[in-house]
């Protein structure tokens, strides 16, 4: 809540989307979801974008207009309700107001703002960076912080961190910036060796991306320049994996007042009209998972045991999505956790809360009341 709690106003709640990662769109979409779903009778809300070149923009509060239409994915640049000015947030945690800026006009104070709901995915945004502003402004926020959020983002600390802990996590390789650009052909042997050891096809993915953008499938090693290219258009640091046979499960982590608690899990099944999991299964062809996942009683409170556990490695706070492979020998290997999931009614974590009992509203009610009764700062 604001620091005056005798204040009879509304806690005021700014939901900031769009970004300039390439989950642009995907943020977008997510934000509409959310903004349908806050209780205007119980929070104020304020819609600010930011658009692709990393302008702050006042949007339109209409999350109709925020959803993929015919396979075109919306931004903010056409939500933006502001001119060429922005919005800005101060980093005086004594002052909560945001002003909007116009070139030629007084500032408009658009209010103080109470806590942030950040639906930013991928880079500058869900990676800690957006956090730390907001550490510095000193206003509460949903989800993950600072580390949390750049340890989430980075899938390959993200394994170490796993791997310190315990958690199980499959074979993996690391190209730096620096391996590529200065010793391809080193970079490629190392890789060679990997198949070697670890067998085709391999995934050669963003480290730092999302959404299954950037991702391709190699199946030998005719493919890999064109496939490190591509994720690289993404992240100059490129992880690859090898190819773990058996079913894709995922779980939903949420805290609760006496900590967090794990959803049922869910299974994402084999597509038949992609090559894996990628962003048109998710997003644009639907591709739908089984909630909760077949997979027993015993194996459910496994995975449920090792998203929890996950989730307190990293030091998350608010809500996770932790992935995972369950192998055809029967062991559960962790792929990664999500910090900020996709988060529309359809998406995987809400639907897996809705079959374990927290529907869509609750959801984000309770992530709102989780983050207004955080402080910001160590803790």
């Amino acid at each position: 809540m604001s620091e005056n709690t005798q204040s009879p106003r509304k806690p005021r709640v700014a939901v900031v989307f769009g970004g300039r990662s390439s989950e642009h769109a995907i943020s977008v979409v997510t934000a509409g979801a959310v903004l349908s779903a806050i209780d205007r009778d119980k929070y104020d809300v304020l819609p600010i974008g930011i658009t692709t070149d990393g302008r702050w923009a006042l949007t339109a509060d209409a999350p109709e207009r925020m959803a993929i239409a015919d396979r075109a994915l919306p931004n903010v640049a056409d939500l933006a309700e502001s001119g060429e000015g922005g919005v800005v947030l101060s980093v005086d945690p004594a002052n909560r107001e945001v002003v909007l800026t116009e070139p030629g006009a007084v500032p408009k104070a658009l209010g103080e703002v109470d806590v942030v709901f950040p639906m930013l995915h991928g880079p500058y945004g869900e990676d800690g960076t957006l956090q730390g502003l907001l550490e510095l402004s000193g206003v509460p926020y949903v989800g993950a912080g600072v580390l949390a959020s750049a340890v989430g983002q980075d899938k390959e600390y993200m394994k170490r961190v796993f791997v310190s802990f315990g958690l199980p996590v499959g074979p993996y390789e690391v190209i730096r910036p620096r391996e590529w650009e200065q010793n391809p052909a080193a970079a490629r042997k190392k890789i060679v060796e990997f198949a070697a050891d670890h067998g085709w096809p391999l995934f050669v993915k963003p480290a730092r991306g999302g959404s299954s953008m950037g991702i391709t499938k190699v199946d030998d090693l005719s493919g890999l320049d064109e496939a490190i290219e591509e994720a690289r258009r993404h992240d100059p640091k490129i992880l690859v994996e090898s190819l773990l046979r058996g079913r894709e499960i995922e779980c939903g982590v949420l805290e609760f007042e006496d900590g967090p608690r794990a959803s049922v899990p869910a299974e994402i099944p084999p597509v038949t009209d992609h090559d894996f999991y990628d962003f048109e299964a998710k997003y644009i062809d639907s591709a739908s998972g089984i909630v909760p996942a077949p997979i027993g009683d015993e194996a459910t409170a496994e995975i449920q045991r090792l998203a929890v556990a996950a989730y307190e490695a990293v030091s998350c706070e608010g809500l996770v999505r932790a992935d995972f492979f369950l192998t055809e020998d029967g062991e559960f290997v962790i792929n990664e956790i999500n910090t900020m999931p996709g988060f529309t009614p359809i998406s995987m974590y809400p639907r897996m809360w809705q079959a374990s009992g927290v529907d869509y509203s609750e959801l984000v009610d309770r992530l709102i009341q989780a983050a207004l009764t955080r402080s910001t700062g160590l803790r």
